[in-house]
């Protein structure tokens, strides 16, 4: 079988994060290429849902469980002194 190169750019950060966890898992980059490009084939597209992150509108929106793990994860990071302003949130809901 033959084989091919397949080059590419990509930022520097996500190269050097992903392949830190490739080295965990004990696999080469170019391994976790041909498994990438093999699930593509199986799949016949790409290996996962490919969509648009738009914010919701309401929290009838979400799923009681789904809603209820985003406030416990707000409060978390609030009690952890991490989170944004209330402006800061409401620019990133209304996409500004």
């Amino acid at each position: 079988m033959k084989s091919a190169s397949v080059n590419v750019r990509i930022n520097e950060n996500i190269k050097q994060h992903a392949e830190s966890i490739l080295e965990d898992l004990g696999i080469s980059r170019a391994v976790a290429i041909d498994l990438f490009y093999r699930q593509i084939i199986l799949h016949k597209g790409l290996p996962f849902d490919l969509k648009l992150n738009t914010p919701p509108l309401s929290t009838s929106d979400f799923t009681p469980s789904e809603l209820e793990n985003i406030l416990s994860r707000g409060v978390e990071e609030s009690n952890n002194g991490n989170g944004r302003s209330a402006k800061e949130f409401f620019a990133t809901l209304l996409g500004e």
